[in-house]
């Protein structure tokens, strides 16, 4: 199945070669063989039970299979490290974490790619990634609340808020994960990429503000309300992702991966939403 995250980019059918996809329905959306419909040489494929049919993971009789809760841990537990290395961040005296905060988001992005791109399913990958950027978090975390005191507060509960209410959206059935939305939210994340190194590019030539995207003003409002509705979205893609490998049986290690990627979105939208309440407060 092909990824709807950026950080799920290689998707699932890199599990393993030649493995047999389970149907889910009369029709795949998923590029699967439709048990049951004719082969390209006229003869009827034999049925096959979606439940008993071989998990693309390549897992074998004695592998434990992921469920919600092995997510819900796993999520927590990333979500825990990280808070805690953002906290003792904090509590650093003076200005002693700014020598930390770029060589930890410099290690925190490679990792990031590597286990993307890896598709590395470990705790340890996770774990790292998530202490490495809560040293980051701490930082400007900090730096944003000595500006605006209050500002973080705001901003965890804006986060949560968000988080929880995609949640509603995605459980309800109130906004279904389709290809076609797919395509649109990958589209809207890759444009907002490309307008955020514009920006860096026209600011780093022209100097001052750029495309006037960061500079604080009524367009920057605008683009970060566009960034926070993307990173929300991207949320509904990840929690189908969760539910999409639960359904086709993949190991429960798995779910350490489900966890970076629901970390990564998260940790853009708390930023992202930081960002727009400073806009606001300084008018």
């Amino acid at each position: 199945m092909a990824s709807r995250n950026p950080a799920f980019s290689r998707g699932f059918g890199n599990a393993g070669p030649g493995q047999q996809q389970a149907g889910w329905g009369n029709t795949s959306q998923y590029g699967a063989p439709q048990y049951g419909a004719p082969t390209q040489y006229g003869a009827p494929a034999p049925q096959q039970d979606a439940y008993t049919a071989p998990s693309p993971y390549g897992t074998t009789a004695d592998t434990r299979y992921m469920t919600m809760d092995d997510v819900v841990t796993k999520t927590g537990l990333a979500f825990l490290v990280t808070v805690v290395s953002a906290a003792a961040t904090w509590a650093m005296p003076g200005q002693a974490a700014w020598g930390l905060a770029l060589p930890a988001v410099l290690v925190a992005f490679v990792l990031g790619l590597v286990i993307a791109f890896k598709q590395i399913a470990n705790p340890a990958a996770t774990l790292a990634y998530g202490a490495l950027y809560g040293v980051a978090l701490g930082t400007i975390s900090e730096a944003f609340n000595d500006v605006y005191p209050g500002i973080v507060m705001q901003a965890l509960i804006g986060t949560f808020g968000v988080f929880a209410g995609m949640l509603v959206v995605y459980k309800t059935g109130a906004i279904r994960v389709t290809p076609k939305l797919t395509r649109w939210v990958m589209a809207a994340g890759i444009g907002v990429l490309v307008l955020m190194v514009a920006n860096f590019v026209a600011a780093w030539i022209g100097g001052g503000d750029g495309l006037g995207l960061r500079s604080g003003g009524p367009l920057a409002i605008g683009f970060s309300l566009l960034v926070i509705g993307v990173a929300a979205f991207f949320l509904l893609l990840d929690f189908d992702m969760a539910d999409e490998a639960i359904r086709r049986g993949a190991p429960a290690k798995f779910a350490w991966y489900i966890a970076f990627g629901l970390l990564v979105t998260v940790i853009w939208l708390y930023i992202e939403i930081l960002r727009l309440l400073s806009y606001l407060q300084d008018d």
